[in-house]
């Protein structure tokens, strides 16, 4: 069974960045042919994908939020990460990871944290 947990904080200052963590446990985040996501929602919305690291280490980002996103990883505690820079009150939102298996959608899902952008 895989089991993912964000981690980090809950409340960041406007034009502050943004640093989520996922660990993973359960499974490898360099299994192939597995990817690895971070998902918002922003209060009142739908799910927006931010961005994706492969099991290869390959990063793709949503084109409205590249210039701002970086994902990264850590293979040594299994772990991949979010930083959003120059965050603004429209960055609040509830930011799950999740793993995707390509062409199909997601399989496991953490719970989601709270992130609320707020001077």
């Amino acid at each position: 069974q895989v089991q993912l947990q964000e981690s980090g904080p809950g409340l960041v200052k406007p034009s502050q960045t943004l640093s989520l963590t996922c660990t993973v446990s359960g499974g490898s985040i360099t299994t192939t042919y597995y990817t690895w996501s971070w998902i918002r929602q922003p209060p009142g919305k739908g799910l927006e994908w931010v961005a994706d690291i492969a099991y290869d280490g390959s990063t793709y980002y949503s084109p409205s939020l590249k210039s701002r996103t970086s994902i990264s990883r850590d293979t040594s505690k299994n772990q991949f990460s979010l930083q959003l820079s120059s965050v603004t009150p429209e960055d609040t939102a509830v930011y799950y990871c999740a793993r995707g298996i390509p062409g199909w959608g997601y399989d496991y899902w953490g719970q989601g944290t709270q992130v609320t952008v707020s001077s």
